[in-house]
């Protein structure tokens, strides 16, 4: 029993530390790019998480619980977000207010909405490891490569607001981290609430969806606006649609 709860739990937090972190990796290979590639680039993120968000996370939480639940869970996520933003804007008032913080805060605010949508995948997956211990594999591997376009969504704005490499990186990796505890509470709960579960990923959610509309977009549009800030925006919706609909 305790070895395969170890088991699921250390699984769980490898699916979201190797997701996010391979994603956060993206960070090695920014060098000095153009704002013109930096625009398509942070447009390609957000069509990613768009993407993810209402093709996949969303529809899966209504599926789990019901509609209401899930608007509700919305809600409540964006509720978080303005109150983090307030607390993390607050911080940055203390010192000038630079274009390098803005993105800075941009990449803190999506690490803090990745690290809450992590938390019900890795009860997902505590739960299945509960039920089948092949079912529990598979959903850990497919989280892992969900967890990929998140981590480069996180990284490119902290990278582009000139963080360390080593430290954007290092942030993706930690941002992973909850998934392991969620595997682990889901372990020990077995059947979690469909309810529970529905909210949560409303609540990761409604997150992800407002970081991405009120800082991301805006954000790519600033640095450049041209055509190949748009096409970012649009080929990111849809490669993430094609993850969504292969995974």
């Amino acid at each position: 029993m305790n070895s395969n709860l170890a088991v699921s739990s250390l699984i769980g937090a490898g699916a979201g530390i190797i997701g996010t972190g391979l994603g956060g990796a993206i960070a090695f290979v920014l060098r000095k790019p153009s704002k013109r590639f930096l625009s398509f680039l942070l447009n390609f993120s957000a069509g990613l998480m768009i993407a993810v968000v209402c093709f996949d996370l969303l529809p899966e939480a209504f599926e789990i619980g019901n509609l209401a639940y899930g608007i509700l869970g919305i809600i409540i996520g964006v509720g978080a977000i303005l109150f983090f933003e307030g607390l993390i804007a607050s911080y940055f008032k203390q010192s000038q207010k630079t274009k390098e913080k803005s993105f800075i805060q941009t990449g803190i605010l999506l690490g803090i909405g990745i690290a809450l949508h992590n938390f019900p995948e890795g009860l997902a997956i505590g739960s299945g490891f509960t039920a089948i211990e092949s079912y529990g594999l598979g959903l850990s591997l497919v989280i892992a490569l969900h967890d990929i376009p998140e981590g480069i969504a996180m990284a490119t704005p902290m990278s582009i607001g000139g963080i360390d490499k080593f430290k954007v990186f290092l942030s993706a990796v930690i941002a992973g981290i909850p998934t392991g505890i969620g595997a682990l509470v889901g372990y020990l709960l077995g059947e979690i609430s469909p309810t529970f579960i529905c909210i949560c990923l409303g609540f990761a959610g409604g997150a992800m969806l407002y970081i991405t509309c009120s800082e991301l977009i805006p954000e790519a549009r600033d640095l450049h606006r041209g055509r190949m800030s748009s096409l970012g925006l649009v080929l990111g919706v849809i490669v993430g649609t094609l993850v969504s609909a292969i995974l």
